[in-house]
């Protein structure tokens, strides 16, 4: 499946990126994630429908401020995560929320959250 961008209001969810006009990596760091690797990682999973993931957006600059993901687990549901970068927790609660309904009306799983 290719990557969903979806469109919250306050907030805009689309792909991690790494490239000439977008780097996550910074915020990636922020958030104690700093595997070389890890935007591949989870662009991958889109590719393999194993893990969804989608960093969460000021929607005029494109900075990344969290990450939300969703895993299906192979039983009717999707287990959802999510990390804040550091002030940005109301991102994060709406971030899960939206994917919370993406979860149940576009992929047909319960989400669930750890």
């Amino acid at each position: 499946m290719e990557p969903i961008e979806i469109n919250a209001g306050t907030w805009y969810l689309r792909a991690l990126r790494a490239d000439d006009r977008i780097d996550d990596r910074p915020a990636l760091a922020e958030g104690g994630i700093t595997d070389p690797d890890y935007v591949t990682l989870r662009t991958t999973g889109w590719a393999e429908e194993s893990h969804f993931s989608w960093a969460v957006c000021e929607p005029t600059t494109a900075e990344m401020v969290t990450e939300v993901g969703a895993t299906p687990t192979g039983d009717g549901t999707a287990e959802l995560t999510g990390w804040a970068r550091v002030g940005f927790e109301a991102a994060l609660e709406a971030g899960l929320t939206t994917v919370r309904r993406f979860v149940d009306g576009a992929l047909g799983l319960r989400p669930t959250h750890r």
